[in-house]
């Protein structure tokens, strides 16, 4: 059996070139919220399947929904939300909820870092992708489905987009 990565990896990807892209033009606000009700609706449950009982994804999703709030300060919200870490240690051998808490641990941390966000592309398109094909599907097909949710994720962003956002974050991919 092929060893299961953990991530996508390809920043020229065309899919993730163009959320990138759409990423770069809303503001930090947007785009925690867009990353932390996505990673709610299409992620939590990848999670709730295999470890219905571990809350921890749930608290870091609430608390990043609380820092935007205004309910909590950041070290706060930053403290829960690092428990998605040590959750997707937890879930070695799970490729498909391992990679489901990296993405809500990124999409929780757009409070923090706005560039975060892109996790929710590559780690949480995997995840999905792992959930639908399996582990042992070809690396092309797993690409070819993680690329359709990304342009999913793309949609979900583009309908909450705030058009001429007059205060776009300023992110430096360092890639």
């Amino acid at each position: 059996m092929p060893k299961t990565r953990k991530m996508l990896s390809d920043w020229k990807a065309p899919y993730i070139h163009s959320l990138m892209k759409l990423i770069e033009t809303q503001s930090k606000s947007t785009l925690a919220h867009w990353a932390v009700d996505y990673s709610e609706r299409v992620l939590l449950p990848l999670w709730d399947k295999h470890y219905p009982d571990d809350l921890r994804l749930h608290n870091a999703l609430n608390a990043a929904r609380e820092w935007l709030s205004g309910a909590i300060k950041l070290p706060q919200a930053k403290s829960v939300i690092l428990e998605c870490h040590a959750a997707a240690r937890a879930a070695d051998g799970n490729p498909v909820a391992q990679a489901a808490a990296r993405a809500i641990g990124q999409c929780a941390s757009t409070i923090h870092s706005a560039r975060h966000c892109i996790g929710l592309a590559f780690y949480g398109a995997l995840a999905v992708a792992y959930d639908r094909l399996g582990t042992d599907a070809p690396w092309g097909q797993i690409e070819h489905c993680a690329a359709k949710e990304c342009g999913r994720m793309e949609a979900a962003l583009r309908a909450v987009a705030v058009e001429n956002e007059p205060n776009p974050a300023k992110i430096d991919w360092k890639c």
